[in-house]
């Protein structure tokens, strides 16, 4: 059994829906799960550390500077031993409090401390649920890497109706299984070379070209070739993301120091260009601030930058399979097929950018993928999704090569 043995550390979170968790605890228990129990001071008001030991078997923690023997069963020791971490039920406030990097208590210091997986069951007020600031936490946490299950729709103890109710223990069980299950690892052995965001190209001291590319479109392809087992590397312009875990992540800025970058990471089986890399910059950087003279508009003379999809392409390095990315706002199919036979890339990927689809800097994305043989249509989905699904195109490939 995938739970048979496995360490699972639960932080149980201060809503009603707690006593959900002492059946979690059970059915854990019930597939050979050792389960050592975290709860937060509220979620002493709706069931008792009593009740959790007795069926954990094990005392349930709740003060950090009160433990049973520090020197054996501390917050990193309780975070290190752990397999999977479950949070049942994440109230707003400890979701907020994980995606902020507070660690106030020991639940937040174990979750802060931890290297396991994280998985996360909501449970709350639908209105507290689509909250603006709430659906930020949540995304910042799925940048980080943390794991969701839930919640479901239904009646609230408040009275209301829609989504908000915690996963049923059943439910996080499968997430749970899912999660320690063996993964496939047909990209091991393969080093995939993945770039992503935007470049900025310097104007003067404080300005720059630049364009709206957010990066987590190539974030997303780097994590799903990491999950698959491809030694990952990540070299990326200026985001607001965090770095992935599992991979190399390098950090540069314009499109001269990308590609610099990228070809000191070959020889690579699999290079994936989904940069958007700024097609200009300034001949001949200001070294102070550019000011107004008289209301003019100062001349900028520009000149191209490097096309790094095209270098690799015809690198004396190549990588056996070369994916670039056409993001048009027109003639979409055209441009993309122009664009490969351009840049000698094996793959494109193609998609519509107008600011109608949102797909610039959004979590979705609709992508076209033409290859010599094929042109294949996606539909709309989360770029995790489309990410997940080229990385198993690509382990294919490879697959049938062998």
């Amino acid at each position: 059994m995938t739970l048979q043995n496995k360490n699972i550390l639960l932080v149980i979170g201060g809503g009603i829906a707690a006593y959900k968790c002492l059946d979690l605890i059970r059915r854990l228990r019930e597939r050979g799960a050792g389960v050592r129990v975290i709860m937060t001071a509220a979620a002493g008001e709706f069931v008792t550390p009593l009740s959790v030991s007795a069926l954990t078997g094990e005392p349930a923690f709740s003060d950090l500077f009160n433990l049973t023997d520090e020197a054996r069963i501390g917050h990193i020791e309780l975070a290190r031993a752990a397999d999977l971490v479950i949070v049942a039920p994440a109230t707003a406030d400890l979701m907020a409090k994980v995606a902020n990097g507070l660690a106030g208590d020991l639940a937040t210091t174990a979750l802060l401390a931890t290297t396991a997986p994280v998985l996360i069951a909501p449970a709350m007020n639908v209105r507290m649920w689509e909250a603006v600031t709430t659906q930020r936490n949540l995304a910042q946490l799925g940048q980080d890497g943390k794991i969701l299950v839930g919640p479901n729709s239904g009646d609230m103890a408040c009275g209301e109706f829609g989504p908000g109710r915690m996963s049923e223990p059943m439910e996080i069980i499968a997430a749970a299984e899912d999660i320690l299950a063996p993964k496939e690892t047909p990209l091991a052995g393969h080093k995939v070379l993945v770039t992503a965001g935007p470049t900025h190209e310097p104007v003067d001291p404080v300005r720059y070209l630049a364009n709206r590319s957010s990066g987590k479109q190539g974030y997303a392809i780097a994590s799903a070739c990491a999950a698959l087992g491809a030694e990952t590397v990540l070299v990326s312009g200026p985001t607001n993301l965090g770095d992935p875990k599992g991979l190399k992540t390098v950090r540069v800025e314009t499109a001269v120091e990308m590609l610099a970058a990228c070809e000191t990471e070959l020889p690579a089986d699999i290079a994936i260009c989904a940069a958007a890399v700024a097609d200009w910059r300034v001949d001949g950087l200001a070294n102070q601030k550019i000011k107004k003279k008289n209301g003019g508009v100062p001349g900028l003379k520009l000149i191209e930058n490097p096309d790094i999809c095209k270098t690799i392409s015809h690198h004396a390095k190549r990588p056996a399979l070369v994916v670039g990315f056409a993001a048009e706002t027109e003639n979409l199919i055209d441009y993309a097929k122009a664009k490969r036979a351009k840049k000698g890339c094996d793959w494109i990927i193609a998609n519509d950018v107008s600011p109608e689809t949102g797909i610039m800097g959004g979590d979705n994305n609709s992508v076209y993928v033409i290859t010599p043989d094929s042109e294949e249509t996606w539909p709309s989905m989360a770029k995790s999704a489309v990410a997940g699904q080229l990385a198993q195109k690509i382990a294919e490939h490879f697959k049938g090569m062998q």
